[in-house]
């Protein structure tokens, strides 16, 4: 089985690095699971208001749904 990790020469030591380094060698920031979570959370409740507003107000349940898909955006951002 091939192993995806980079191994990284920094001095003397060979660091392995899990391919949290992008090609340029600089550390990249992982997302915080916790608010990826809560945020995908919020956006999942709102879809389902909006799906059940759909019956009442189509209007309406299209602009909470275009809402949650913003929201999508920024959990994507987190």
């Amino acid at each position: 089985m091939m192993d995806n990790f980079k191994m990284i020469n920094k001095g003397n030591n060979m660091t392995r690095t899990g391919g949290l380094q992008n090609d340029r060698g600089h550390e990249q920031e992982l997302p915080d699971a916790k608010w990826h979570q809560l945020v995908s959370f919020i956006k999942s409740g709102i879809r389902i208001l909006g799906y059940i507003c759909i019956p009442f107000d189509l209007t309406v349940a299209m602009g909470i749904l275009i809402f949650s898909e913003i929201v999508g955006i920024v959990e994507e951002l987190v």
